[in-house]
């Protein structure tokens, strides 16, 4: 079966989800129709339908009389972030087959994650992050929650977004993902897993605790 080929409208979206992924775009940000209809050499019709298909996604949210602005992801968002993750990434881990593919993007992504911290390159560690942890997910072998965590990492991104100090946000966790891979390529998926929990724990809490003192200025 060959796949579907993507309309113009879709693959103008997946540039703009690539601009979220990247940090390029954050929460708040506003999206100028002249700008981006110049930037990406499309009609303002094209462009309009881009905005529909990724406002009901949920990345972007129209007002009224102001135009188009990147979501601004809500605690009660960031805590249901996680308990997802928790329930996606622990079993995958857990029950990981020796030698996954997986296992090898994780890998790239941890050293990719300690070559962008050496440069200072602290949104390429979070894109680093954001790798490992969908690298966890095809563990599973099973597409359908490899494209469903495709969009929770868009609203992770924008959760990153949010505190604006990725050195701070990222810093604590890169060598806790080198911890995790250790554990998983010694044949320990079991304890993998159960540090993956404990991480996951403690970056709900410490990004809530980020967001509780940015919010009042947000």
């Amino acid at each position: 079966m060959t796949e579907p080929v993507q309309t113009l409208a879709e693959t103008v979206a997946e540039r703009i989800r690539e601009k979220v992924i990247s940090g390029t775009l954050t929460p708040g940000s506003h999206l100028s129709e002249m700008v981006l209809c110049e930037e990406l050499q499309v009609s303002r019709n094209t462009l309009r339908e881009v905005f529909r298909i990724l406002t009901k996604e949920g990345l972007l949210r129209y007002e009224a009389n102001r135009g188009v602005f990147v979501s601004t992801p809500s605690m009660s968002t960031i805590i249901d972030i996680y308990r997802v993750r928790r329930f996606i990434e622990c079993p995958a881990l857990a029950q990981a087959h020796p030698r996954h593919p997986g296992m090898q993007r994780m890998r790239l992504a941890v050293d990719d994650a300690h070559l962008c911290r050496e440069a200072g390159n602290w949104l390429g560690v979070g894109s680093a992050d954001i790798s490992f942890h969908s690298a966890i997910v095809e563990l599973a072998d099973s597409p359908r929650l490899s494209s469903f965590y495709a969009h929770i990492s868009l609203e992770l991104r924008l959760v990153f977004g949010l505190l604006q100090d990725p050195e701070f946000l990222h810093g604590p966790f890169i060598d806790q993902n080198g911890e995790i891979l250790l554990e998983l390529e010694a044949g320990r998926s079991v304890a993998a897993a159960e540090k993956l929990e404990a991480y996951l724990l403690r970056a709900e809490r410490f990004i809530l605790g980020a967001y509780a003192r940015v919010a009042p200025s947000a």
